[in-house]
């Protein structure tokens, strides 16, 4: 004869068979992929909110190396210098006394000596002795001038430091504060929404995606591009035709077709991306096995540290979400986009670039 179940063992299976219908409905979110055009407005804000808060905890962690480097850097340098400050103490002990001797006319009795000097023998002999006594002196006193400007050196180094330092920490401060600034807007929007949880899961879904896989394949392309771009000089002297020059002032036009034909020839990855001119702005977009990205930036003319033409970034989108400035930053300071035009003539200086109407043009002057 069958048993029956009793009361609280039914309750406890039918408290199981809820829990695994729940998972079984929850399950299915996390692995969906997040389609930006079918979320609605504010669900993005909040989604890019959260890859912000992720990407500015990486720039935390990025300027704490910087600031454990500096700081073992700044002990370096301290230890240095206190070892500078004891050897010079003995050197300007030297010093003194060569000086003191001039001053209280210990070396009088050396030019006496050769004054009263009776033979040519001994008169010879006394200049070499002054010589090498002058030679004495002329080196301890050279050794400490070189020692103590070293010094002095240091310091300024030191100094500098000090200064590159604080201003890390001051980095570090304001970018903490930003991000609990920002995981408690978020907490606040959160609450009260009968949707949190999903959206928790949304969060967490595209974090694990940008840090798995965009934030890898960002950096490759840009790491193709900045290779790239060293060799545009080259090319662009390969085609003449781009180059036109008018007395003293040059100038350069590449259109969007040569730009795209001249970087898929460089790498194959670039057959999925084109780029555009408009506008002052130059855009760059690519979709590669399901994967969006767009970054959008300008060209400017920059001297220092050397002539060129620098590309900023103004807007880099993943998937359809706006990634923050501490990203867009990073990879500026991380790969080099520049154009030099030196390298195409050594003479040659930019002075002016626009992105318009599908072309990019350089104008160029000569540096003398």
């Amino acid at each position: 004869m069958r048993k029956i179940m009793p009361y609280a063992n039914a309750k406890t299976a039918f408290i199981l068979f809820l829990i695994s219908v729940l998972l079984s409905l929850r399950m299915p979110v996390m692995a969906m992929p997040i389609d930006p055009a079918a979320t609605s407005d504010d669900v993005r804000v909040l989604l890019e909110k959260s890859l912000s808060v992720v990407e500015i905890d990486r720039e935390i962690e990025t300027i704490k190396q910087q600031q454990k480097v500096l700081e073992q850097s700044m002990k370096l340098a301290q230890d240095e210098l206190k070892k500078q400050e004891n050897d010079i103490e003995a050197k300007r002990n030297d010093a003194g006394k060569v000086l003191r001797a001039y001053y209280m006319g210990e070396r009088d009795m050396l030019y006496a000596a050769l004054l009263s000097s009776k033979s040519w023998t001994t008169f010879f002999s006394i200049i070499d002795y002054i010589d090498i006594i002058i030679s004495k002196d002329k080196h301890t006193l050279h050794s400490y001038i070189d020692q103590y400007r070293r010094m002095q050196e240091s310091y300024r180094e030191l100094e500098d430091r000090e200064t590159e330092l604080a201003g890390v920490e001051q980095r570090l401060l304001q970018q903490r504060e930003r991000v609990l600034a920002l995981e408690a807007q978020l907490e606040d929007e959160l609450q009260g929404r009968t949707d949190a949880d999903r959206i928790r899961l949304l969060m967490e879904e595209l974090t694990r995606s940008w840090e798995e896989e965009g934030l890898a394949k960002v950096q490759e392309y840009f790491q193709a591009l900045a290779s790239a771009m060293q060799k545009l000089p080259g090319w662009i002297s390969d085609n003449k035709d781009m180059l036109d020059n008018q007395g003293f002032q040059y100038t350069i036009t590449v259109s969007e077709a040569e730009l795209n034909d001249f970087l898929q020839e460089q790498d194959e990855r670039f057959k999925h991306f084109s780029f555009q001119f408009l506008d002052g702005s130059v855009t760059a977009y690519g979709n590669k096995d399901g994967m969006e990205i767009t970054v959008t930036g300008h060209y400017t003319v920059e001297d220092e540290p050397v002539n060129g033409i620098m590309f900023h970034v103004d807007k880099l989108i993943y998937n359809g979400f706006s990634l923050p400035d501490t990203t867009r930053r990073s990879l500026e300071e991380e790969f080099d986009l520049g154009f030099y035009p030196q390298l195409i003539l050594s003479f040659l200086k930019a002075k002016d670039v626009e992105a318009t109407d599908g072309k990019l043009t350089i104008k160029l002057s000569i540096s003398l």
